[in-house]
């Protein structure tokens, strides 16, 4: 066996979850099992979330939100992975949640109106894009 660290047959990489794992492998000593943060959790839905694996992202982020529902980082990247894994109403759930809490949350609005869009909801979803594209300064069209 070399010891020449060049010659470890490189594959597609470790996967977030399991990265995520190993980092606190010996942070208790042996035997000892790791209870995880809320930032440990948060950290890891990220990782998740930028592999794409969304419905796995979503799991992690529902105690997160739990447990810290006053900030919307958490709740809005909930809403995100329940979207991209067709969870629509769990998203439109959380969107609205948010705009209720953050009227000004301009994100919020978009992907409400996209969700209810992918819904079939098109004219309920329209006052939602509409008010989005007033936070982004896009004019209105001239009818």
């Amino acid at each position: 066996m070399s010891d020449n660290f060049a010659a470890y047959p490189a594959t597609d990489g470790v996967a977030p979850d399991r990265w995520a794992s190993a980092l606190h492998l010996f942070d208790n000593g042996a035997g000892v099992p790791h209870e995880e943060t809320t930032a440990e959790r948060w950290e890891r839905a990220l990782l998740l979330f930028d592999a794409r694996d969304y419905s796995g992202a979503a799991k992690l982020l529902v105690p997160v939100v739990e447990e810290v529902p006053e900030q919307t980082g958490p709740r809005l990247l909930l809403a995100r992975a329940y979207y991209h894994s067709a969870q629509l109403r769990r998203a439109e759930e959380q969107l609205r949640e948010i705009v209720e809490r953050d009227p000004v949350e301009h994100y919020a609005h978009l992907m409400l109106g996209r969700t209810l869009q992918r819904q079939g909801c098109k004219d309920e979803a329209e006052p939602w894009l509409r008010m989005a594209g007033a936070f982004a300064g896009a004019l209105p069209d001239d009818d």
